[in-house]
C-alpha cells in the first residue's frame, strides 16, 4: 500500500474549488463545498490523508512537508485551477523526486493527454469514475493492468488504458464522513443558505438530465442515475448524528436527488424517523405531494436550478422544464414551509436583453429565499463548449477565472456582448435583494436568530466586497 495523500492544493484566496463545487471559484459570499470526489476514494486507501487546502487558507509552506513521508499524491484539479494545480504537482516532485503524482476531476478526465503533456510532474491522470481506480494505484498494482488511467511508460510515451466500468453496486463505496472528521475542520465548510456546521454527502451519482451546461454528468458521473440502498444512506446519517453531533444540517449533494420520486419519499420516512434537517438538489418540477412527504421528513431547503425564467432558453438548454411548472413548484414548497436557494445562468443559448429582464421578473415573481447567479461557464468536456465554439461565441480558452478567481463572461454573441452580461449579473442580485420585501424578511430573520445576525452582517460585507471586485474586472 503506497503512503497516500489526497490534496485539494493552494490557490486563489477564497477558490471554492472543490468536486462539490458546481461551479469553481469565488462566490458573492464566501463558502466551502467538501471535497467529496476526494473523500471517496481517500476512504478506500489505508492510511491516507486528505488536505483540502483553500478551505482550511492552507499555503504551499503550510503543507510542503506533507510530501516527505509520502509514495503518492492525488491531486483534484478543475480547469480554472489547472495551471497553479501543476505548479503544485511541479513543488511536490522537486521536494521529493520519488513521489508519484496523479491528477483527477472533469478537467483530466476530458483531456487527458493534454494534461500529461503539460508537465512531466504529473505521473498519470484517472479518467471519469476513478475511485477504484486511485485504490489499484495505491495498491501497487501495475499501471498497465489498472482500468482508467492515462500515463507515461518507461519509454515516456502516453498510454491510455481502457475505461473503466461505472460503479453499479453504490454501497459498494465507504461513508465519507468518517474521512470528514478525521481529516477536515467542518466548521471551515459553509454556505450562505446551510445551516452551520452542515455536512454533505451523495447518495448516488449521475443525473438523466440532459443540461447542456451540466459539467459533472457529461465527465465523470454519466446520465444514468446509481443510488444507495436507503439502509446504506441512513447508516451514514446515523454516523454524522453519533460522531459529529455539532452538524445541523446534512446536504445531499445527488445531481437531482428528486429524479426518483419513490425513492426520495422513503428516503424522507427514514430520515424523519431520526429527526435530522436536511437539504438537497432538486429540480423545479417535484409534484406537491412528494414535496409535502419530503417536508414531513425533514426537508428544510430545496437548492434549485431554475436557470433562467424563459422558455426558449430552457429548451435551448435542454433542462426539460417548464415555466409554468417550475412556478407551481415554487408556490407549493412555499406554501409548504420549504425554503428555496434560486440559481440562475445569465448568457445561456438564445439570451437577449428582453430575456435576461424576463428571467429577472420571473425570479422576483417566484421569490425564492435566496439566490445564485452565475455567468454561462463553457466547460470543456460539455455540449455547451462544442456548441459555442463552433458557434464562435468564444475562442475556447480555459480563462474562465480572474487572476483573483472571479468569474469571467465568456459568451458573447453578436446581439449581446460579454460585458453586457457580466453588467448584468450585478443588477440581478441588486434589483432582487434591493426590495422592501426581500430587506424586510432579511431582517426579520436576523431579529428572530443572533447567531443569522452576526452570518447575515458578515455575509453583507462579503456580497458588497464581491460587488466592488466586479468593478475591478471591468475597470
Amino acid at each position: 500500500m503506497m503512503r497516500t495523500l489526497f490534496l485539494q492544493a493552494p490557490s486563489f484566496d477564497g477558490y471554492d474549488g472543490g468536486a462539490g463545487a458546481r461551479y469553481q471559484m469565488k462566490r458573492e459570499v464566501k463558502s466551502f463545498w467538501y471535497p467529496t470526489w476526494l473523500a471517496q476514494p481517500a476512504a478506500l486507501v489505508e492510511g491516507s490523508k486528505l488536505i483540502d487546502a483553500p478551505a482550511h487558507d492552507l499555503s504551499w509552506d503550510d503543507i510542503k512537508h506533507e510530501a516527505d513521508d509520502r509514495d503518492l499524491v492525488i491531486l483534484h484539479t478543475s480547469t480554472p485551477s489547472f495551471r497553479q494545480d501543476v505548479h503544485t504537482a511541479e513543488l511536490l516532485k522537486e521536494r521529493n523526486p520519488k513521489l508519484k503524482i496523479g491528477m483527477i476531476g472533469a478537467k483530466v478526465a476530458v483531456d487527458a493527454a493534454g494534461s500529461l503533456a503539460a508537465s512531466k510532474a504529473i505521473d498519470f491522470v484517472a479518467r471519469n469514475e476513478f475511485d477504484f481506480t486511485i485504490k489499484d494505484v495505491a495498491d501497487g498494482l501495475d499501471w498497465s493492468t489498472i482500468d482508467g488511467i492515462s500515463y507515461r511508460n518507461d519509454a515516456g510515451e502516453i498510454v491510455h488504458n481502457r475505461d473503466r466500468a461505472v460503479i453499479e453496486n453504490m454501497d459498494s463505496l465507504p461513508f465519507v464522513s468518517p474521512i470528514y472528521k478525521r481529516d477536515l475542520t467542518i466548521n471551515k465548510y459553509f454556505g450562505g443558505y446551510l445551516k452551520h456546521p452542515y455536512v454533505s454527502f451523495y447518495t448516488g451519482r449521475g443525473c438523466k438530465s440532459r443540461c447542456t451546461f451540466c459539467l459533472w454528468p457529461q465527465t465523470v458521473g454519466g446520465h444514468n442515475y446509481r443510488t444507495r440502498s436507503i439502509a446504506h444512506v441512513i447508516e451514514e446519517v446515523k454516523y454524522v448524528q453519533r460522531e459529529m453531533p455539532e452538524v445541523k444540517e446534512i446536504f445531499f449533494d445527488d445531481d437531482t436527488l428528486t429524479d426518483n420520486l419513490p425513492r426520495v419519499e422513503e428516503l424522507a420516512r427514514e430520515l424523519g424517523k431520526l429527526g435530522v434537517v436536511w437539504s438537497c438538489n432538486a429540480k423545479a418540477n417535484v409534484p406537491h405531494s412528494t414535496l409535502k412527504v419530503m417536508k414531513e421528513g425533514g426537508c428544510r431547503l430545496l437548492l434549485v436550478g431554475y436557470e433562467s425564467g424563459n422558455q426558449k432558453i430552457l429548451h435551448n438548454i435542454k433542462k426539460g422544464l417548464r415555466v409554468d411548472v417550475a412556478r407551481q413548484f415554487t408556490k407549493d414548497c412555499h406554501e409548504l414551509g420549504i425554503v428555496i436557494h434560486g440559481t440562475f445562468i445569465l448568457g445561456l443559448p438564445g439570451e437577449t436583453l428582453e430575456t435576461i429582464e424576463e428571467t429577472i421578473t420571473f425570479a422576483k415573481d417566484i421569490d425564492p429565499h435566496t439566490i445564485q447567479v452565475s455567468l454561462a461557464a463553457p466547460y470543456p468536456g460539455t455540449f455547451l463548449y462544442k456548441q459555442a465554439t463552433e458557434n464562435g461565441w468564444f475562442d475556447g480558452t480555459d480563462h474562465l477565472l480572474t487572476e483573483g478567481g472571479t468569474q469571467i463572461a465568456q459568451l458573447s454573441y453578436p446581439h449581446l456582448s460579454s460585458e453586457v452580461i457580466f453588467d448584468k449579473v450585478e443588477e440581478f442580485y441588486k434589483r432582487f435583494y434591493f426590495r422592501p420585501k426581500k430587506i424586510g424578511s432579511i431582517v426579520a430573520e436576523m431579529l428572530r436568530d443572533f447567531d443569522m445576525l452576526k452570518r447575515r452582517l458578515r455575509e453583507g460585507v462579503e456580497f458588497f466586497q464581491f460587488l466592488r471586485n466586479r468593478k475591478e474586472v471591468t475597470a
